[in-house]
């Protein structure tokens, strides 16, 4: 099992390149199923979840070509809509987004269980509830059948703003007859993308960035080129390993439209960090310290469907808040074991008292010290080596596959401003 072998307490500097958005690149490759003409994706992490997409679109009959490390031409001339490979969508959430392209244009999928991170129970009903608005059959038996002679737009009525459910009603109403309208959609980066890269293709969406969507079936779609857009979670890593350990950082290609609510939350901890047209710098020496509510109670961070402050930017916070001078609450909402991960920092020392499965509360500032932890997911992998980096003495981080499945080269990328961490088999 690979790990990381970290040795904290290094000063960080320079610059560092934002990867594409992996929330937009897993959509978006779904969504080349939904024509027969090639689709050109630029600036695509090359991430593990990715390669496992690109191999369940291979295994449906669709030619996917690398044109270059970042850049990805896919055309689904022909699809073979058998059974899916049920190891492969055990790999990746991002599985259950072939239901509504794959519904759409063949008008039948049988869906394995998806697979993702282990941050508690994410239901799927918001999928399916959606896709029979629209016209579909579906059955469960282990796996998903769905079924539908033809889709038919209607009035939705999502029973949460599920990112991902929004995706899959979005890409089956663009090839359904007449109007969709999809209300308490999500409204995130990586599903505005989707939506704009469906408009390039022939498909009529409106009000995009909004939770109205407003959808006009179309009887085909066309090839496009589209370039995936910034990380926004991963400039969020960013920000935060600067803010902790830099000597000021520039993140490139960093897309500082979408991080309003995190300059007001980590704002709140004393995290600042500047706009540069579309890059973001980070300044050093910053006064890490909580701003207090105005009654002089303890603040609250939380998560909620965006524009609110991304849930999968709370492992993120926590590590922050061990940084800082004062006393946070943190509150993870929306999935009841992702703050399971901090006895692994309590383990490095860190000041936290969980008080239950959805909040903890975190005081700071303390010295952590070099521990042997494992990753139990993305989020919470990219939270233990900051923490890490911050810390006394090394830290061996194993389990790593789970932050290979969503950051790309990112031991490299750290290593280019100057940390010292090694990649061991």
């Amino acid at each position: 099992m690979a790990e990381f072998i970290i040795e904290g307490g290094a000063r960080l500097h320079g610059e560092v390149t934002s990867s594409g958005n992996k929330n937009a690149a897993l959509p978006l490759l779904a969504s080349c199923l939904l024509t027969d003409q090639p689709v050109i994706l630029r600036n695509v992490p090359s991430i593990r979840d990715v390669h496992s997409m690109v191999k369940l679109l291979q295994t449906l009959g669709a030619s996917v070509d690398w044109m270059d490390k970042n850049t990805v031409r896919v055309q689904a001339a022909d699809i073979r809509t058998g059974d899916l490979d049920a190891g492969l969508c055990r790999e990746i959430r991002a599985s259950i987004l072939l239901a509504g392209p794959l519904l759409a244009r063949e008008g039948a999928i049988t869906l394995p269980p998806p697979g993702g991170d282990i941050i508690g129970r994410r239901r799927v009903d918001t999928h399916f509830l959606a896709l029979k608005a629209l016209g579909a059959e579906v059955h469960v038996d282990g796996a998903f059948s769905l079924h539908a002679d033809r889709l038919v737009g209607a009035d939705i009525m999502l029973d949460e703003a599920s990112v991902t459910g929004t995706e899959n009603a979005i890409m089956a109403a663009v090839l359904a007859k007449g109007e969709t309208v999809i209300r308490n959609a999500a409204s995130e980066p990586h599903v505005q993308d989707l939506c704009r890269s469906l408009n390039q293709m022939g498909a009529q969406i409106r009000h995009i960035g909004s939770n109205t969507l407003k959808i006009r079936g179309v009887s085909k779609l066309n090839g496009a080129e589209f370039t995936v857009g910034a990380d926004n979670i991963e400039v969020t890593s960013f920000i935060v390993l600067a803010a902790l350990r830099g000597d000021g950082i520039l993140i490139r290609n960093a897309s500082p439209e979408h991080l309003g609510m995190t300059r007001l939350v980590m704002g709140r901890m004393g995290i600042r960090f500047e706009a540069h047209g579309s890059d973001v710098f980070v300044p050093g020496d910053q006064k890490l310290e909580v701003e207090q509510d105005l009654d002089g109670a303890i603040p609250k961070i939380d998560d909620n469907p965006w524009p609110a402050f991304p849930a999968d930017a709370m492992s993120l916070a926590v590590v922050a808040a061990t940084q800082v001078n004062g006393t946070v609450l943190i509150h993870e909402k929306m999935f009841e074991s992702r703050l399971y991960f901090v006895d692994k920092l309590i383990s490095m020392g860190a000041r936290i008292v969980l008080c239950d499965p959805h909040r903890c509360i975190v005081q700071g500032p303390i010295k952590l010290h070099g521990e042997l932890v494992q990753s139990p997911d993305i989020r919470a992998g990219v939270a233990l080596v900051i923490a890490a980096l911050c810390a006394d003495g090394q830290s061996r981080i194993s389990n790593i596959q789970q932050i290979d499945r969503g950051y790309e080269r990112f031991d490299d990328k750290l290593r280019g401003l100057g940390a010292k961490i090694e990649r061991r088999a």
